[in-house]
């Protein structure tokens, strides 16, 4: 019989009041860990807050993540390529490959992917989707890195779970760093990459603290601030 939510949120106030306060990464994973939750393997999400200038086009941060243990997840990938591309491309995972006529398929509804990529030549074909795909995030950007001359990697790494991460309007960045039934260590190794890659990205242009806020949580779990 599974825990009531009333129950739940109490347990989880009294292991939150455990750890009040930044924590190390290690301790914060731990924490994240042993809150009470539902029956489904939750996501654990990073969000952190950094020391950017969001309406500044050189202090804007995109790009993407392999994490080293992985998320848990798979994604629908698709790919825009050249005829002589596209068998390799399914084969590396993508659930369609394509041009024109993948176009024309999206422009008649068809939506049942998560993420698209493109090689270069196929982006003036590509770029009449703008109003269906940009809005969703969706429109291959070679800053997000879906838009390669190696589309056949792209799906294959796409497919097994990539993701792209992009700061918000108020600098925050918020990414999967896996799965409620990762082991402690694989959680904390993909933290420690990912906060290794936030700090590579620093923009030249960011002034004062660049990163001050760190947050890890569950789907549906308290969130633990991390020690900076």
């Amino acid at each position: 019989m599974s825990m009531s939510n009333t129950k739940r949120a109490k347990a989880n106030a009294e292991i939150a009041a455990k750890y009040a306060g930044p924590q190390t990464m290690a301790n914060a994973v731990k924490a994240v860990k042993s809150f009470k939750g539902p029956r489904f393997d939750q996501a654990i999400e990073v969000c952190v807050h950094l020391g950017i200038d969001p309406r500044q086009a050189d202090q804007q941060l995109r790009g993407s993540i392999s994490m080293p243990k992985g998320v848990g997840k798979t994604s629908r990938v698709i790919c825009f390529c050249a005829d002589d591309k596209v068998e390799d491309a399914k084969a590396a995972g993508a659930v369609e490959a394509g041009g024109a006529e993948l176009v024309e398929k999206i422009e008649g509804g068809w939506m049942e992917f998560d993420v698209a990529i493109a090689s270069p030549d196929m982006m003036r074909v590509v770029s009449k989707l703008g109003r269906t795909l940009g809005p969703k995030g969706l429109m291959p950007s070679p800053k997000a890195g879906t838009v390669t001359q190696d589309v056949v990697t792209a799906a294959k790494e796409y497919s097994a779970g990539k993701l792209e991460y992009r700061n918000d309007d108020g600098g925050n960045i918020h990414c999967v760093i896996g799965k409620m039934s990762f082991s402690e260590a694989d959680l904390l190794e993909n933290l420690e990459y990912f906060m290794a890659t936030i700090n590579k990205i620093k923009p030249a242009a960011a002034k004062g603290q660049y990163i001050k806020k760190l947050v890890v949580s569950g789907t549906m779990t308290p969130g633990v601030q991390v020690a900076l």
